[in-house]
């Protein structure tokens, strides 16, 4: 992904500025490295990480968290709060009031008029948003002077800071990006080199392979950042990225370093780099597609049909989808594929731990109770061919992903398992940049899916669940109609979920709105939307020259770490070495 959940918000700052840390490889120039290239620096039309990231070196929203998940001001002076009144009382609407003084890097003032406008955009219903979910329930937003911002929301929000707060939601500058709302926002150039309120600025943008980026000589903190130049290189792998930071030092910070945990440690036995591991949200799942993705259904394959007439031929099939989940493993994918960036589990919402069900149903490994789950079901290999068939339908699954060495040892895994209970698996990895890039056109992407299962990383964009589990909710259903962006990818149909979901939304207290994330944890994966593997850690490298007093200040600096380092967006999280 998506991710979806946030590896490096600006790197640079946590490298240099923000920690003190001085001058890496080549004097003025931190060299970052992203195996997932940048598409563009939009992030109301991100499909990856890769995009969010890349933006939020020159991006700023009005909040973010710091490394023990609180909220942390970033573009105002403090949180609106009931307490300070800046949240209304009956919880309908929050005001923000921006720090004087601030600059876009073209020198012109950031106002009220410019958050205004990013809320305008993504909530355009031509846009094509993909993060709306962050704006829901919001009714409008008011600049009531040059730096006072009101959100009004048409219910009750306990929790009101989705819409800018955190990397998936900054501010775009009004000026730039006016004429690029609604229809046209797809193809609008302005999204190759926004202008910012970020420590950074764009000098140059090569699509899906290097952004050049130079320090803004407008940022409001003296003395930062530290460099004078920052370089983003994307495309390539997760082996040849940690090679550069960990054996050659060519670079200073590799992300998602997505290998064998075997070969990565003995790449930090070279002693050039550290490797650095922390846990947030992020699961590494399988994902079921409700529709049928039959070529020969032309514009109507892997749609979904309000009469549910184009439902997947066996998915939706309690014992086939429930017995290729225990047929899996997920003990030997975590320890043998993921080391100690991995723990197994069978929860899509794995963190924080009150959020954490106890569910394991349907977890396994157990072989022998799924294949006599399916016998039980009456899904037999009839003609002796070692493949079952459900209503004269083979159990023939096309099952994709990204490219990553890790990813295919995984897809090995789960093809033999499901071998083992009469389920035959064609596999597919596709270039990452691809598969998580936003072309509308390629019939290649996860959003498009056009296979039976698909696999990536996603995770919760704050330490509270509701945008995140909101993913799922019907109207989030992607199809061509939004251009293949909403959040739904499995094409999930489920109004009892629904129905959580604007509970949740009713819901303050954070006990009972624990309850009602559990309960739609196990919705999900007690209904065969997700089969979720692993709990990922965010595995990252940097280079000695510059995590040496990073590891050693353990932290403490507030408002990037999160976004800053990890692939997860949200805080909480535990940081260990590796």
């Amino acid at each position: 992904m998506k991710s979806k959940l946030t590896l490096l918000l600006i790197v640079v700052m946590a490298l240099s500025s923000v920690f003190g840390i001085g001058v890496a490889q080549d004097g003025d120039t931190v060299n970052i490295l992203f195996w997932q290239a940048a598409s563009h620096m939009n992030p109301y039309l991100g499909n990856g990480t890769k995009e969010f990231e890349a933006a939020a070196l020159v991006l700023e929203p009005l909040a973010r968290y710091d490394p023990d998940g609180v909220m942390v001001p970033w573009l105002v002076d403090e949180i609106p709060t009931v307490a300070n009144g800046g949240v209304s009382e009956d919880l309908t609407s929050i005001t923000w009031t921006l720090s004087e003084g601030i600059l876009w890097s073209d020198g012109s003032p950031l106002t009220s008029a410019d958050v205004k406008f990013s809320g305008d955009f993504c909530m355009h219903p031509d846009t094509g948003c993909t993060v709306l979910d962050q704006f829901a329930n919001v009714e409008s937003i008011e600049a009531v002077d040059d730096l006072t911002i009101k959100i009004t929301f048409d219910v009750a929000k306990p929790f009101p800071y989705g819409p800018f707060v955190g990397y998936l939601t900054p501010i775009i500058q009004k000026a730039q990006f006016e004429d690029c709302i609604g229809a046209g926002a797809l193809e609008c150039q302005e999204s190759f080199g926004p202008i910012g309120t970020g420590a950074f600025m764009v000098t140059d943008f090569r699509t899906n392979d290097v952004i050049t980026y130079a320090a803004n000589p407008n940022y409001r903190v003296e003395g930062q950042p530290a460099f004078d130049r920052a370089v983003f290189k994307g495309g390539g792998d997760a082996e040849s990225a940690a090679r550069a930071v960990l054996e050659t030092g060519e670079a200073d910070y590799a992300w998602n370093l997505q290998i064998s945990p075997a070969v990565l440690s003995a790449m930090e036995a070279a002693g050039q780099g550290t490797v650095i591991v922390g846990f947030a949200t992020s699961v590494e799942r399988l994902l079921l597609n409700h529709t049928n993705p039959d070529p020969a259904l032309g514009e109507n394959r892997s749609v979904w049909m309000a009469d549910g007439s184009n439902g997947h031929p066996f998915l939706q099939v309690d014992a086939v989808w429930k017995a290729m989940s225990m047929a899996i493993d997920r003990e030997v994918i975590a320890g043998q594929l993921y080391g100690a960036g991995g723990v197994a589990t069978c929860n899509i919402l794995p963190g924080p731990p009150i959020y954490a069900s106890p569910n394991n149903d349907f977890c396994g490994p157990d072989i022998e109770a799924a294949n006599a789950m399916l016998d039980e079901a009456g899904i037999m290999d009839s003609d002796g061919d070692g493949i079952r068939e459900y209503d004269g339908v083979p159990l023939k699954v096309s099952y994709q992903t990204s490219t990553n060495a890790v990813r295919q040892n995984t897809q090995a895994l789960i093809k033999q398992w499901w071998s083992e209970i009469g389920v035959e698996t064609e596999l597919r990895n596709i270039d990452a940049a691809v598969f998580f890039g936003g072309d509308i056109a390629s019939p290649d992407t996860y959003s498009k899916f056009y296979t039976d299962i698909e696999m990536y990383t996603n995770g919760s964009s704050g330490t509270d669940p509701e945008t995140y589990m909101g993913g799922w909710r019907s109207d989030q259903i992607t199809h061509p109609d939004n251009s293949w962006n909403g959040n739904n990818v499995v094409r999930w149909y489920n109004t009892d979920y629904d129905a959580l979901l604007d509970q949740l939304a009713e819901t303050a207290v954070l006990e009972e709105r624990a309850s009602l994330a559990i309960q739609m944890n196990d919705m999900l994966v007690q209904t065969g939307a997700v089969i979720p593997l692993v709990y990922r850690g965010s595995v990252s490298a940097f280079h000695n020259s510059v995590s040496g007093r990073l590891l050693r200040r353990r932290y403490r600096q507030p408002g990037y770490l999160l976004e800053v380092l990890y692939r997860h967006r949200n805080v909480y999280q535990r940081l260990e070495r590796h």
